[in-house]
């Protein structure tokens, strides 16, 4: 049983205030689900570079920033300056900005697909606006996604995000199944899964199901929090096929774009037509971005009359998060993903010696500023497996996270850690210490 100092619940009486009148004017005490925690969730009070109190007083070095978005940690002092100073100046305005032309002038120097941009307010907008506009350019219905594949809470792609070996039907043919309540049969008509990684079962469905499909969209870089790679090979491939079959191919980086200084799409040499982002381009406020080659974004155009896709938004393109997402990403130099990755790595080698010297059951995965480490050393090559080593490692990783929670570390719960750019050598050794203090506490070997 785990240690009754070292539970999350002790001494939370004042998030334990605040839960109870959370659950008079909100759906069970909740707005975000990411966030539900037994017997109620800790609430947050402050935040500085890569450490994060609660109103209890706790202080936790913070490896989820806030679902990656905040690269920079916390309270970077750039990034508040500009949000001071842009927002006595003007925060939102039917009329567009300076800061809107310098946001798309630096993503198009710097990702290979974009020629265009356009800018809307989260990762789910932005993919949403992706496959209107892909079906606009390709006059085609279908979209085709990865089974397992998570790209925001819009229906249609929610479609087998997490199906179950009760449903998910031919690993060679996956069911398209609904994720939650309220989700028509007639969205999940339009959508093809593809198995992840499986090259000659993906080709097959492109092909059968070219002459319906407008895009096909994915995560170049992972497979939910596990991280199950797309391999090279599998990209390429769909990369050639959709150009043969005139079917657009979307990167959503809205995670991936934090690879690297040409994002995940230059890591691996590969183009799509299309890129979704979000995240780490608006500094720390809600944005969303959609672009890539101006043949494709022609479907916005206006010089001609009416255009084929329409779009708009009270806070789209709003001068505070343009404004805070070109501050953020001039500060994410080729000399800062060089630390990040770095600081990553170091961390990553830290998890394998103490899965080395505790004989641990585990796998230790990740690139970049992202790693995570899953007790299991099955192989995870699709959403399948995946599924499988989660539904075995849960119950021997969550005392390790609770632990963790106890000891000055924020972490996701399936064991993940999202690193930024504050984070110094010694925030690093502070946590491959905890990790170690807490698998030996709970000797989950």
């Amino acid at each position: 049983m785990p240690d009754p100092a070292h539970s999350p619940a002790h001494n939370q009486t004042v998030s334990k205030r605040i839960f109870e009148r959370a659950r008079k004017v909100m759906p069970s005490g909740y707005t975000r689900h990411l966030v539900v925690a037994r017997p109620h969730p800790i609430y947050a009070d402050f935040a500085d570079g890569c450490w994060i109190t609660d109103v209890e007083g706790n202080r936790k070095i913070d490896w989820v920033n806030n679902f990656s978005s905040l690269i920079h940690g916390h309270n970077k002092r750039e990034l508040v300056d500009m949000l001071a100073t842009q927002g006595a100046r003007l925060m939102s305005a039917v009329l567009p900005t300076e800061w809107e032309v310098k946001l798309a002038e630096l993503l198009c120097a710097r990702i290979p697909s974009l020629e265009r941009v356009r800018f809307m307010n989260s990762g789910t907008e932005a993919n949403q606006i992706a496959i209107k506009a892909a079906r606009a350019y390709t006059g085609k219905p279908k979209i085709a996604k990865m089974e397992g594949g998570y790209h925001g809470q819009f229906d249609l792609l929610e479609a087998s995000f997490q199906s179950t070996p009760e449903n998910w039907g031919d690993p060679k043919r996956p069911n398209a199944i609904a994720y939650q309540g309220g989700h028509p049969q007639a969205l999940l008509d339009l959508v093809v899964i593809l198995p992840l990684n499986d090259i000659e079962a993906a080709r097959t469905l492109l092909r059968e199901h070219a002459h319906e499909l407008a895009a096909v969209i994915l995560d170049p870089q992972r497979l939910q929090l596990g991280m199950v790679k797309p391999s090279q090979a599998f990209l390429e491939m769909l990369r050639e096929e959709t150009e043969r079959l005139g079917i657009l191919l979307i990167f959503d980086e809205v995670w991936a774009l934090r690879a690297g200084y040409h994002g995940f799409q230059g890591e691996i040499g590969l183009t799509p037509d299309l890129t979704t982002m979000g995240k780490i381009i608006g500094g720390g406020i809600p944005v969303g971005g959609c672009g890539g080659k101006a043949e494709f974004m022609s479907v916005f155009e206006v010089d001609a009359g009416d255009p084929k896709v329409k779009h708009s938004g009270t806070f789209t393109a709003n001068p505070l998060a343009m404004a805070m997402g070109f501050t953020s990403l001039s500060l994410l130099t080729p000399e800062a993903f060089a630390d990040l990755a770095a600081k990553g790595e170091r961390l990553r080698d830290g998890l394998e010696r103490i899965k080395r010297d505790l004989k641990l059951e585990a796998t230790v995965l990740g690139e970049g500023s992202l790693s995570a480490l899953v007790m299991t050393t099955k192989p995870m090559r699709n959403y399948r497996e995946l599924a499988a080593a989660f539904a075995a490692d849960l119950g021997r990783s969550m005392p390790v996270v609770q632990s963790l929670l106890a000891d000055e570390q924020l972490l996701t719960m399936r064991g993940g850690f999202i690193g930024s750019t504050p984070m110094t050598d010694n925030d690093i050794d502070f946590t491959i210490a905890g990790v170690r203090r807490a698998f030996e506490r709970y000797k989950v070997l």
